[in-house]
C-alpha cells in the first residue's frame, strides 16, 4: 500500500471512493482485507456478537446499531454525537444493497427510549434488523471506509496551517499499512473526527483529528499505525481527565482497542 499526497483513491472490492484533493497513489483494500476489517468492528463495538448489532446503552439517548455502532436518534431527541445511521442506510441504497422496507420509511429511530428498546429487543422487526446487519458487513464497512476518506478535507480544513501540513502528513504514514487503515478507520467511526464543537471537554476534543496531531515523531510503515495507537491512548485518558463525569471505567477498554492498532489484521 501507498499514500501519495493529500488526495487519495480507495478500491474496496468493486467499489471505487474518489475523494476531491488531488491524485494519489490508490489504496487498495482487498476483499479479504475488508472482511478482516469488518470483523475487528464487529468485535470492538458488539463482542462479535449478534445481538450486539442492536444495543442501546445505559444512560444514553439513542440506539447503536450494526458493525459500527451507529447513532439513530429517536425524533426529537439530539445530542453532541453526529447521527450516523440514515446515512448508512443512503449508502448502502445507492450500492444496491437490499435494506428491509420499513427502514426506508423510518427517519427517526421507532423506539423512543431504552426500556421500549429493550422490551422489543426479541420483536419480529428486531430480529429482522440484526439478521439485515449481519449479513452486511462488507458493505457497512464500506461505509466506514467512506467516512474516513470524508474525514481528511475537514479535518485539514478545522486546523492551522502549521497543524495541517502534521496532520496530513501522520495520515500518510498511518495508511501506508493495511493495519494503519485499519486503525484509522476503527477510530473515526469509534469516536468521530474530532471537528465539532461539542465533542470536547473543556476545549480539549478526542477525535481522529487529535490523536493525529498528537503522535510523536516521524514514524513510517506500521510502527506509525502503533505510534497512532499510542496517541489515542493519550487522547482518550485527557479526555477522561476533562470529562463532566466519570468516564474512568471506560477507558480500559478504550485503551485495549488502540492496543489493536498496529497488529497484523
Amino acid at each position: 500500500m501507498r499514500f501519495v499526497g493529500l488526495a487519495w483513491v480507495l478500491v474496496f472490492g468493486c467499489n471505487v471512493l474518489v475523494s476531491s484533493l488531488a491524485v494519489a497513489a490508490p489504496i487498495s483494500l482487498k476483499p479479504g482485507e475488508a472482511r478482516a476489517i469488518g470483523r475487528k468492528i464487529w468485535q470492538n463495538e458488539c463482542a462479535g456478537t449478534v445481538e450486539g448489532l442492536t444495543s442501546w446503552n445505559q444512560g444514553e439517548s439513542f440506539a447503536s446499531l450494526g458493525i459500527g455502532h451507529f447513532i439513530w436518534y429517536p425524533a426529537g431527541q439530539e445530542g453532541p454525537f453526529e447521527e450516523s445511521w440514515p446515512k448508512l442506510i443512503v449508502f448502502l441504497q445507492t450500492r444496491g444493497v437490499p435494506v428491509p422496507g420499513w427502514l426506508l420509511t423510518t427517519r427517526d429511530c421507532p423506539w423512543p427510549d431504552r426500556q421500549r428498546f429493550e422490551a422489543e429487543f426479541q420483536s419480529q422487526r428486531m430480529r429482522e434488523l440484526r439478521k439485515f446487519l449481519e449479513d452486511t458487513v462488507e458493505p457497512q464497512t464500506g461505509f466506514i471506509v467512506q467516512r474516513l476518506q470524508e474525514a481528511l478535507p475537514k479535518m485539514s480544513a478545522s486546523v492551522s496551517l502549521g497543524e495541517r501540513r502534521r496532520l496530513q502528513r501522520n495520515f500518510e504514514a498511518v495508511a501506508q499499512t493495511g493495519s494503519g487503515v485499519y486503525a484509522l478507520i476503527d477510530y473515526v467511526n469509534f469516536k468521530g473526527e474530532g471537528i465539532k464543537k461539542e465533542e470536547r471537554y473543556r476545549g480539549q476534543g478526542w477525535g481522529l483529528a487529535q490523536v493525529l496531531l498528537e503522535m510523536e515523531g516521524s514514524p513510517e510503515g506500521n510502527a506509525a499505525a502503533v505510534e497512532f495507537g499510542r496517541a489515542a491512548t493519550r487522547v482518550l485518558a485527557r479526555r477522561v481527565k476533562h470529562a463532566p463525569r466519570d468516564e474512568s471505567a471506560w477507558l480500559p477498554g478504550w485503551s485495549n482497542r488502540c492496543a489493536t492498532y498496529g497488529k497484523p489484521l
